[in-house]
């Protein structure tokens, strides 16, 4: 019914593992740390790129979306920071640039008059 165990020979005890034990012991860390980075790290980077680059670039007469669910027409930018948001006919807010998530519709770009 019991099988007899059997201990295997210790190996004698030479002070420090050797640099090849140390290396693949740490490969599978190695692995998974490429895996994050391509699969969570680059993604999220590249998204945030995107946002950061769609914020900077909001203009006056953009429809935007607010982090809050605000839907306003953008009337004003009060500076690097700040813009203006109208969301309803003469109800105007202000509203930081960070807190914008989405632009729904771009403004046509000013044309320049010939004169």
């Amino acid at each position: 019914m019991f099988t007899s165990a059997f201990a295997q020979q210790a190996t004698p005890v030479t002070g420090a593992p050797s640099s090849t034990d140390i290396i693949m012991q740490l490969v599978p860390f190695a692995m998974i740390f490429v895996i994050a980075y391509f699969l969570v790290i680059r993604p999220n980077r590249k998204k945030a790129k995107q946002h950061e680059d769609l914020i900077k670039s909001t203009r006056k007469g953009d429809s935007v979306v607010t982090t809050g669910g605000l839907i306003g027409k953008v009337t004003r930018v009060v500076d690097d920071a700040e813009l203006e948001l109208e969301i309803a006919p003469n109800v105007k807010v202000r509203v930081s640039r960070a807190m914008i998530s989405n632009v729904r519709s771009r403004s046509e770009p000013v044309k320049e008059q010939q004169g």
